[in-house]
């Protein structure tokens, strides 16, 4: 999608193409054998559409003959100051549990059931017994790649969906054609970062502090920053996403939280409201590798992630409280996520701070996993 000519004091760049939840990356669709509302999650598994596929699958993200136009460096003084390497650790709550990882796998507890998963950053060796592993509930097989398809193994016949909770929010899990389950536990360290700010932000008497979750998936970073008392714009471009996000909503009881679901495709959303003049005191963004949009757009992380944070940047209120980015593309850097950042807020006050999303294995001499990168900035 063509933009307008930037404004100073950074260029955006026109070619990046629009995406929204739908893409293919973190999330691709395919029939489930529980028939479960489905959308892959990480890059070319996206949080996104149903009907989602790779950037790769038939057009390039970015040929020879479309390049970009060069970016421009930020001007006037950094008033932004950065801090890396930050280790986000995780270490589970009683309905999720690290059990054991090794051998490009990983084991795990959501829940009541024991599930097992590739995981290409669990190398080491296994320390459970065989057993642990074999007796799992289910298990992932089929492409080793994060994006890969694939299918589920069942030990015995389960339900469809099965209750969790994580605070002050419920919610269903479900197996997916992409090995995910709808929640990602290291989130859980930015969902309690998020709380904090959301209750210790000053903002004009009366005014509730907004927050956008682009990307949104299940909605349970929604659902806790409203509790928390934000007022919540929730945008993912499957169908499907959205009606489990509004199911967890239900079943959190959270029916009358102020919360708008929209679905969308995340860019074209943000660039209407930046047309708008709307302003969010809190964004949250976790876009996939590749993806494509509802009506095909394309999205390659690496050339459209810069275009995206230039108007999420535009979007910020003068009382903005923070901004997280999240991706699972692991095989990314954090430094290079961390100087994007610092290039987009350079000239707001606050704190930048970038590193890795880790999960803590249970039991003694517990091991940490690596499963993503991120960088956020912060007012205070």
């Amino acid at each position: 999608m063509a933009r307008k000519p930037p404004r100073k004091p950074r260029a955006r760049p026109e070619a990046a193409a629009p995406f929204g939840k739908a893409g293919a990356a973190r999330k691709k669709p395919a029939a489930s054998s529980k028939k479960a509302a489905e959308r892959p999650r990480n890059a070319p598994t996206p949080r996104r559409d149903e009907d989602a596929r790779p950037a790769f699958s038939d057009k390039p993200a970015a040929t020879a003959s479309s390049p970009l136009p060069p970016r421009l460096a930020p001007k006037g003084p950094q008033k932004v100051t950065g801090r890396w390497p930050v280790m986000l650790e995780t270490k589970g709550w009683s309905d999720y549990e690290l059990l054991d990882m090794g051998d490009g796998e990983k084991l795990e507890r959501y829940g009541t059931y024991v599930i097992r998963r590739p995981e290409a950053q669990a190398m080491g060796a296994r320390r459970l017994d065989a057993s642990r592993w074999e007796g799992a509930d289910a298990a992932f097989t089929g492409d080793v790649e994060e994006e890969g398809p694939g299918r589920w193994r069942f030990a015995r016949e389960l339900p469809e969906t099965w209750p969790m909770t994580m605070g002050a929010a419920r919610f269903h899990g479900r197996f997916m054609s992409f090995r995910h389950v709808g929640v990602f536990p290291e989130q859980i360290a930015h969902w309690d970062w998020t709380r904090e700010r959301i209750q210790a932000a000053k903002r004009p008497a009366g005014r509730p502090l907004k927050v956008l979750n682009l990307f949104g998936y299940t909605g349970l970073a929604s659902l806790l920053a409203a509790n928390a008392g934000a007022e919540v714009t929730h945008v993912d471009a499957s169908k499907k996403a959205i009606g489990w996000a509004r199911e967890n909503q239900n079943l959190s009881g959270m029916d009358d939280l102020p919360i708008r679901w929209i679905c969308d495709d995340a860019m074209k959303f943000i660039a209407r409201e930046e047309r708008r003049g709307n302003k969010y005191d809190g964004i949250i963004l976790d876009p996939p590798k590749y993806g494509r949009g509802p009506k095909g757009e394309v999205w390659d992380l690496f050339r459209d992630l810069p275009a995206m944070l230039d108007v999420v940047r535009a979007l910020l209120s003068e009382e903005a409280a923070f901004v997280i980015l999240s991706i699972y593309a692991i095989r990314a850097s954090f430094l290079s996520n961390h100087e994007l950042m610092m290039d987009v807020m350079h000239d707001k006050p606050g704190t930048v701070e970038s590193g890795e999303l880790v999960i803590r294995e249970t039991g003694s001499a517990a091991r940490a996993l690596s499963t993503s990168l991120f960088s956020r900035w912060s007012a205070s």
